[in-house]
This record gives structure tokens, C-alpha cells and sequence, in this order.
């Protein structure tokens, strides 16, 4: 098992990997994950998972890439075995057969900006601030020019919300999409009267996703169906109660390493996302996928109608319909 100390060094050299300068092997038997962003309040439901499935044999190591673009390529050159991502682009144009097995979370996110906005029309034309080229924010922003007919104005990429919230109160930004934290954080704060949330449609797709290549998959299935049982167990734990997340978080871990008043705020954290529905409770499946096909189609990510599309292609759900029985 990996000690804290070789999670950590996993961690600092992360954009190395993603660049190709230098991966080290993984140990025998130990599955190498590649994060989209460092831990946050976000990933404490998913390292409670990996704390489980740990506790159930499997052996793992992490890395925290700089965006959603790095760990997917890592997945692709194998230098990591799952990550996280929506590859959908990278799935049906890349030889490599890259498969879905869980959704991690959906794309629950909010166009905030400055009091000079006032609807999502109002923003044809304007600049915008999102996450990553090519990530869930940026789909959005295509898929809000699809649905209301306009068109944004220069696209800008500063990874994490927070980086993003930091940039609207600096006067940087005057619009950006966030997460559900960031927003409910920004709006209670002394600041929140100087913006606007702008009312936004429902969207049920994948966020991030956990993905790996299926002929990874099919040869670890062990491994991959603690990973997904682990998973589903606290999704619906969660669901159930959402202290859960709180009351499992290993203190010494890396989720445990954060800031205090992070700490304090996972139980509110997690009760937003879980009454707002960032979670699905059974891992998304075919549902999601089926929605993704047409949000991702309608976001310019994926070739071809989404009834004409199998989501086979796109998802392995083995794992997810065996940790359902």
C-alpha cells in the first residue's frame, strides 16, 4: 500500500507525467488514478470510496493533473490506468477504447456574473471565464450558444472555481460558470449582492466521469469491481445521510489535510449537493449515458445524432450493473 508521503510525491509531479518527461512504473497489481485537480471538498466522497475499497484489498496510487485535457492523456499513453474526465471527444476519435464504468458527478453548474448581466442572453457577445478547454464548462458555454442561439465572446481558461470566484471579485471577470460550493459560498458572502446567478436549464450529464481502457478494465475486473462497489456504497450512504462524508474522511488523508474551515463546511457541502442532485445514487449507468450522448452531441464533442450513437461505445456497465445486484 502506499504511504502518504508516495501519494503526495504522486501528486508533485504530476505535470511531468502529463508532459511524458519521465513516468515512474506503478508497483505490481496497484491501479494508477489520474485526478482532474487537486483534492478539494468535491473529491472527499470519492477518497471515502477509495478508504472502503482500500479496506477490500484494492491497491492504488493517485495523481492530481492540472486539468481534465492532462489526466485524460495519461489514461491514453498509458501511463495511468482510470482517471477522471468526460473523453467523449477522445473515445470516438482515438483508436484507444476508452469506456465510462461510473459517473462521478453531474453537470450541475451556475453562470454567475457581474450586476451588468441580468439573463443568459445578455451575455451574446460578452467574454467568459471557464474551467478548461475542451472540460464541462466549456461544454456548457456550447451547449447554452446551441440552445438560446448566441454567441459567447472570447473564452478565457482559469482552472478551479475558486480561481474563477477570485477573478470576478477582483474585477478580472464578469462572467464565469462555477460549481454548486462556489456559488452558494460567493452568494452568502458579504460580496454576493454584487452578482447575479443566472437561471440556467437542467442538465442531468456527466461532470466527470470515471473512465479507463477497456482492455485495462476487462483485465483488472477484480480490482475495477471493489473500485465501482466501493463507489455505490457511498453514493447511496450519502444519499442517506450526507455526514457520512464527514464522519469517514481519514484525517490524516489527504481530503483530512485541508483547511479547517473546509472541514467545517463538508456537511453543508454535501447536503446542497446531494438535495441539488450533483449525485446520482446509482452511478449514472445507462440514464447517464444517455443523456450525455445529447448534451455532448449538442456541445460539438461527439459526431452524429444521439439516437443513431451506442452508448456501448462509450460505456462498459459490467461493474456498475453487477455492484447494483
Amino acid at each position: 500500500m502506499k504511504t502518504m508521503l508516495k501519494t503526495l510525491t504522486a501528486a508533485v509531479v504530476a505535470v511531468p507525467l502529463a508532459l511524458g518527461l519521465g513516468a515512474r512504473p506503478a508497483e505490481a497489481d496497484t491501479i494508477r488514478i489520474a485526478l482532474a485537480e487537486t483534492p478539494s471538498d468535491e473529491l472527499a466522497a470519492f477518497f471515502v470510496a477509495l478508504d472502503r475499497a482500500r479496506a477490500n484489498g484494492l491497491d492504488y496510487e493517485w495523481t492530481a493533473f492540472s486539468d481534465e485535457e492532462l489526466a485524460i492523456q495519461a489514461v491514453l499513453s498509458g501511463q495511468m490506468d482510470i482517471g477522471f474526465g468526460t473523453p467523449y471527444a477522445a473515445m470516438q476519435r482515438s483508436k484507444a477504447p476508452l469506456r465510462i464504468v461510473f459517473q462521478l458527478s453531474k453537470l450541475k453548474f451556475f453562470p454567475v456574473t457581474t450586476k451588468k448581466y441580468s439573463k443568459l442572453e445578455d451575455l451574446d457577445g460578452e467574454p467568459i471565464l471557464l474551467h478548461s478547454r475542451g472540460g464541462g464548462t466549456d461544454s456548457i458555454a456550447n451547449v447554452i450558444e446551441y440552445r438560446l442561439g448566441i454567441k459567447f465572446g472570447e473564452r478565457s481558461y482559469v482552472p478551479g472555481s475558486s480561481n474563477r470566484v477570485a477573478a470576478l471579485l477582483g474585477g478580472r471577470a464578469d462572467a464565469t460558470i462555477i460549481d454548486l460550493s462556489n456559488k452558494n459560498k460567493l452568494m452568502r458572502s458579504d460580496a454576493g449582492g454584487s452578482f447575479n446567478v443566472l437561471e440556467m436549464f437542467d442538465v442531468d450529464a456527466s461532470d466527470e466521469a470515471l473512465f479507463g481502457n477497456l482492455n485495462w478494465i476487462q483485465e483488472n475486473e477484480e480490482d475495477v469491481q471493489i473500485f465501482v462497489d466501493a463507489l455505490v456504497s457511498v453514493y447511496r450512504d450519502m444519499h442517506a445521510d450526507p455526514t457520512i462524508v464527514r464522519r469517514e474522511t481519514n484525517p490524516d488523508g489527504p481530503i483530512g489535510q485541508l483547511p479547517a474551515e473546509i472541514l467545517a463546511e463538508l456537511d453543508g457541502f454535501y447536503s446542497d449537493a446531494v438535495e441539488a442532485g450533483l449525485y446520482d445514487p446509482d452511478g449514472g449507468g445507462r440514464k447517464a449515458a444517455m443523456a450525455d450522448m445529447e448534451w455532448y452531441s449538442a456541445a460539438g464533442q461527439l459526431d452524429g445524432a444521439p439516437a443513431d450513437l451506442n452508448i456501448e461505445d462509450f460505456w462498459y456497465l459490467k461493474p456498475l450493473d453487477a455492484a447494483m445486484n
